[in-house]
């Protein structure tokens, strides 16, 4: 169809307008390419994400499990070792699962914590973001996530109601099947908490828990939608990561739930944004303990 000059100028206006009130761009600095895909290697900053299970038992997986006594003696002094782990690696910033909009409430929490008005909750951004930043004299944490609404309605993303349509059901089946949960349970428990990271950290760990999502996007339109939407989210996430690198110098450390760091370290390795430290390398036995 032809477009008339109008058409095209009122276009252009509004591409204009869109780049004018698009969010900060990610860092240039000495050495930098404009372009990620340019970045050298030598220039790029240091990520390591280290995915967790949410400790405090609020039911947010798809597979979800239960942390039990976390804030008893034993745990605590586990948490404590994979602190001390993470301080050794010395990260100069620190992301966690929070979204961006709330920076200020992570602030005051922070505040309080630092000035001893706050108990930690079972929370692993209390275990391990804040316990660490204090630990290492940090100003702030990061808060990068971005959990709203995509685009459309809810019932575009509602893969469960595709599960008893064809050959659906079998699959659907096998996805909640309750063995997928008592291995995973079976594992938090029978593990230490370093060691239990270590193991759900591990490359090939991460992508198995990672292909299941091919299995959603075959529950019809709205399994794919969901799948895209998820995709859609860790990429928001990974550019407001990016977007905190302010040198090569940087250390960035991640610490978010386990199900996305899979993806997460695929866009900070595959862009050429950072070089990416294996979380469960880091976290073996051998560089835990006393530092």
């Amino acid at each position: 169809m032809a477009m008339s000059r109008t058409t095209v100028l009122s276009s252009a206006s509004i591409i204009i307008a869109c780049l004018c009130a698009a969010p900060a761009v990610a860092q240039i600095f000495e050495g930098d390419a404009v372009l990620l895909s340019q970045r050298p290697a030598e220039v790029r900053p240091a990520l390591m994400v280290m995915g967790s299970g949410h400790l405090a038992n609020n039911n947010r997986d798809v597979v979800n499990i239960q942390h039990r006594d976390i804030l008893g003696p034993d745990r605590q002094a586990q948490i404590e070792e994979v602190v001390a782990a993470l301080a050794a690696w010395r990260p100069t910033r620190i992301a966690v699962e929070v979204k961006s909009g709330d920076q200020a409430e992570l602030d005051q929490r922070y505040a309080d914590y630092r000035a001893g008005r706050l108990e930690l909750t079972a929370n692993e951004i209390d275990q391990f973001g804040l316990r660490l930043a204090a630990r290492l004299g940090h100003d702030r944490l990061y808060a990068v996530d971005w959990n709203d609404m995509p685009p459309g309605e809810i019932a575009d993303y509602d893969w469960n109601s595709q599960a008893y349509e064809g050959d659906n059901l079998a699959r659907f089946r096998a996805l909640r099947s309750p063995d997928r949960a008592r291995d995973a349970q079976q594992m938090v428990d029978g593990m230490a908490i370093g060691d239990w990271l270590a193991a759900i950290n591990a490359p090939d760990y991460l992508l198995h828990q990672h292909r299941v999502y091919h299995d959603y996007a075959l529950l019809g339109l709205e399994g794919a939608n969901w799948v895209g939407a998820w995709h859609g989210r860790n990429l928001k996430i990974f550019a407001n990561i990016t977007r905190l690198a302010a040198s090569p110098d940087e250390r960035m450390l991640v610490i978010y739930g386990s199900g996305h760091a899979f993806l997460l370290n695929r866009f900070a390795s595959e862009s050429g944004a950072f070089a990416v430290q294996d979380a469960s390398d880091w976290l073996s036995q051998e560089n835990r303990g006393p530092h």
